[in-house]
């Protein structure tokens, strides 16, 4: 099990990069490096919009983004999150540094990096 400083730094950006419209980079603190695909991030999209609040049940159909979403403008919520305006208009989603790792992670297990 890991210490809470650890885990800390494991959800905590050391930088953020975005590489391109398609593409951003986090680097952790605890020197892990991710890489997400703008049209993965927009699906992963954790608003009321997209996600029930009541059930948690995702409401956004994945085919109905297309993979040339581009991330217009990003924006830091606090010392906490992520907010992406992304080019199909939608910009309410709050991507928290501990949602960001996760998405990461779990991708990496899965094989794929979003």
């Amino acid at each position: 099990m890991s210490s809470i400083p650890e885990r800390r730094q494991a959800i905590e950006p050391r930088e953020i990069s975005q590489e391109s419209d398609t593409l951003l980079r986090i680097t952790w603190a605890d020197g892990v490096g991710c890489d997400y695909k703008a049209a993965a991030l927009r699906r992963a999209c954790p608003c009321a919009q997209c996600v029930n609040e009541w059930t948690g049940e995702r409401t956004l159909k994945p085919e109905a983004i297309a993979d040339e979403v581009e991330i217009n403008d990003l924006a830091i919520v606090g010392r906490y999150a992520l907010n992406f305006r992304w080019s199909d208009g939608h910009e309410t989603g709050i991507y928290s540094f501990q949602y960001l790792r996760d998405l990461c992670e779990h991708q990496e297990v899965a094989g794929q990096l979003p």
